[in-house]
């Protein structure tokens, strides 16, 4: 309850997270039917870069301002989606306006699609609320959501996306992730799950994903960048575990995460890590 996310939008975790996601998200537009993308911990929705929270830590420099000059040209088709979305909110916001997932994924929904957005932090979900719950095909609800992952699967689409991206404010929290993410994927066996964590105590993530890919009966990837040497002292980098990931997923982040990996390092140190869990692991 303490996280805000308005001090951290926009820096090297968020530039991959949103990457992953509106990959996730175009690959289900390719379909007619529609689906839902269910956001557990939303947040604001969308972030000032100019403001004071943002302006305090600076994080968004090293994040998405490195994304300034292009990438090559096979790189830059893979983060197309992501460049449009965020240029899309800009125009109706600001162009000091980063996008969080909800914005993101307001932005990828067509006729007959819906997005829910659940936020625990009062303020928090007072301004999201205010954002995106007159939208016709968005709604807003406040709540735990841990809980609201459970109540809301498989919804009536059975098409769609859960995206969880908790604050980790609580000790054990990587390994609840881990947990959490393999009931809900024997509870919906065809939804894409993206789920994230930090990296800064590397063997709580090995231990989490060990588990988690001997309890899933679904493909899984995982996905890490590291943009500073692994210490146990700070965050170093962050991953994301697919569940259900498209099919073409694996292949783009062969692309895409040491081309991350290299323009967002730090102290000279980049490194990646892109691997299958599950049971075709």
């Amino acid at each position: 309850m303490n996280y805000r996310h308005a001090f951290h939008a926009g820096n090297f975790a968020d530039v991959l997270k949103h990457l992953v996601l509106t990959r996730v998200l175009a690959h289900l537009a390719l379909k007619p039917a529609p689906f839902r993308a269910i956001d557990t911990h939303a947040g604001l929705g969308f972030y000032d870069l100019a403001a004071a929270e943002a302006g305090r830590t600076a994080e968004w420099l090293d994040g998405w301002g490195r994304l300034d000059t292009p990438f090559p040209d096979a790189v830059e088709h893979i983060l197309a989606p992501y460049r449009a979305a965020v240029a899309a909110v800009r125009a109706r916001h600001g162009a000091t306006i980063y996008p969080g997932s909800p914005a993101l994924i307001r932005e990828a929904l067509r006729a007959g699609d819906q997005g829910v957005f659940v936020e625990l932090h009062p303020e928090d979900h007072d301004g999201l609320r205010a954002r995106f719950n007159g939208h016709a095909r968005t709604k807003v609800l406040h709540g735990d959501g841990w809980t609201a992952l459970n109540a809301m699967i498989p919804p009536p689409e059975r098409r769609g996306l859960v995206l969880i991206d908790p604050p980790y404010e609580v000790p054990g929290e990587i390994d609840r992730l881990g947990a959490h993410l393999a009931r809900a994927a024997a509870k919906w066996p065809t939804g894409v799950f993206v789920a994230w964590y930090p990296i800064k105590t590397p063997a709580a993530v090995e231990r989490m994903a060990a588990t988690l890919g001997g309890a899933l009966a679904r493909p899984a990837l995982r996905l890490d960048l590291l943009i500073d040497r692994p210490d146990d002292a700070r965050l170093s980098g962050c991953g994301l575990i697919v569940v259900n990931p498209p099919w073409r997923l694996a292949d783009e982040a062969s692309l895409f995460l040491p081309a991350l990996a290299e323009r967002l390092a730090r102290g000279g140190y980049g490194a990646f890590r892109c691997e299958a869990l599950g049971p075709r692991a």
